[in-house]
């Protein structure tokens, strides 16, 4: 059987042709995308490892898809582009890999086109995961979500603390919600800058945005964004609304959320 080798720049919503597929997806190796995977029944999948950060989050998806039986790699953030599947397979180097990648002979410093293909001889079907908790959460009056792809309408003027990276394709899945400050990770900038490229995108569209350091803050994880996360860029935007580089995401959703209280 021929196994096809399939390349998105998001896990978030998997077409069914990656079930049985080795999946090159820009998302970040942490539980979350790798639960999104799984979910979808890859063969294996090979993502973007974020800048690897607090408690190695970005690599966290890698022991996670083990358990199931399914074989997962992560590139270097410096090697390729986060949120741009193309560029991880055309540069992306190999970082980290599961045991079942790493018994296909995948292995760090190799490129991510190479390990595809040694992928194809994954074993496969794997265990599907359990339903996954509920990924959103309100704290201190934040909207915190695991996920930028789970912004709702009523997100609209909120301040919202994502776990996603701040990669360009996240300013198109966020716009349109028009909230009142987006929070991102950085995924460790990496290759182009692209952990934070939605950030003037986002400016376009009038909103506040910026991303906390990796290493601050559990990719994957929006509660760890808000509550531990330490400012690593941001838009004019949210400069104006007080950000600062250095400073804790934390005290500016309150002085914001403060501010919005007094003037309302």
């Amino acid at each position: 059987m021929s196994v096809a080798v399939l390349v998105f720049d998001s896990v978030t919503k998997l077409p069914p042709e990656a079930n049985g597929a080795v999946v090159i997806g820009g998302s970040h190796g942490a539980v979350y995308a790798a639960h999104l995977s799984a979910r979808s029944g890859c063969r294996a999948a090979i993502h973007h490892d974020a800048g690897i950060g607090r408690n190695e989050a970005g690599v966290g998806g890698l022991a996670y898809a083990d358990k199931l039986g399914m074989a997962m790699a992560a590139v270097a953030t410096a090697s390729a582009r986060i949120g741009d599947g193309a560029d991880l397979q055309a540069r992306g180097l190999i970082s980290r890999a599961n045991g079942l990648a790493a018994a296909c002979g995948v292995v760090p410093g190799m490129s991510a086109r190479e390990a595809a293909e040694l992928l194809k001889q994954a074993p496969w079907p794997h265990t599907l995961p359990p339903a996954k908790g509920e990924s959103r959460h309100l704290a201190e009056g934040v909207v915190c979500a695991d996920s930028a792809s789970l912004l709702i309408p009523e997100d609209r003027g909120r301040i919202v603390a994502t776990g996603s990276h701040g990669a360009l394709n996240a300013a198109a899945a966020t716009a349109p919600f028009q909230p009142l400050l987006l929070m991102f990770n950085d995924a460790g900038f990496g290759a182009d800058r692209g952990g934070v490229l939605a950030l003037p995108e986002l400016e376009r569209h009038g909103i506040a945005a910026l991303a906390v350091a990796a290493q601050s803050a559990c990719i994957g994880d929006g509660r760890s964004t808000l509550q531990d996360g330490i400012i690593s860029d941001a838009n004019p935007s949210a400069y104006r609304l007080g950000a600062l580089v250095g400073g804790s995401a934390l005290a500016l959703a309150r002085a914001v959320a403060e501010k919005r209280g007094s003037a309302s």
